[in-house]
């Protein structure tokens, strides 16, 4: 059975909407206010998550936004990403040009499920909110990797803007990336 990871970019109080400044967002562009240290450090601990995962899992807006980006790149991270089985949960994508890309359709919960019952490995959720917040009120999340800006932005779309129920995570492990960053892993804490 496959492990589902979501791995997002946050600032400190929470907010992962428009990090780059793509989406107009007025207080979008926060990713590019790292240091470069930062930057490479952040780059480093990304393609080595990306080596390690069976598979990406990401939504139709994300999927866009990749597939603008990666695969005209050359370089171990981009080399795995091009290469790496990519789930798309998408009811409007038909014919997705990225190499190695499967669309999810129907039911996303089941699909998920289905997903996560046929690979063994793990399945990491990037820049997907809405998806997210659907899997986790699911069950479907087994680890929140948690990349943490020293930002406060104030605004905008946070990652876990309100659930459902409460969800209970257990802290599995914390690191500094660079200079300001600070890498949070999370693993779901159920009762067996």
């Amino acid at each position: 059975m496959g492990t589902l990871v979501v791995s997002e970019n946050v600032t400190l109080d929470g907010v992962m909407q428009d990090p780059t400044g793509d989406d107009g967002f007025e207080r979008g562009g926060w990713f590019s206010r790292m240091t470069d240290e930062d930057r490479r450090a952040w780059a480093e601990v990304e393609c080595g998550e990306a080596v390690r995962a069976e598979a990406l899992l990401i939504g139709r807006r994300s999927y866009d936004f990749l597939v603008e980006r990666w695969p005209a790149r050359t370089g171990p991270w981009a080399d795995r990403l091009n290469s790496m089985p990519k789930y798309v949960v998408s009811s409007t994508l038909v014919d997705p040009v990225w190499n190695g890309t499967t669309v999810l359709t129907g039911d996303v919960v089941d699909a998920v499920a289905t997903l996560k019952q046929r690979l063994a490995g793990e399945i990491v959720l990037n820049a997907s909110g809405q998806l997210a917040r659907a899997l986790v009120a699911h069950d479907l999340v087994d680890e929140v990797r948690l990349m943490v800006y020293p930002f406060v932005l104030g605004a905008g779309d946070r990652l876990f803007p309100g659930t459902s129920a409460p969800q209970a995570l257990r802290l599995v492990g914390s690191r500094r990336v660079g200079a300001g960053l600070v890498l949070l892993t999370y693993a779901r804490a159920r009762a067996d």
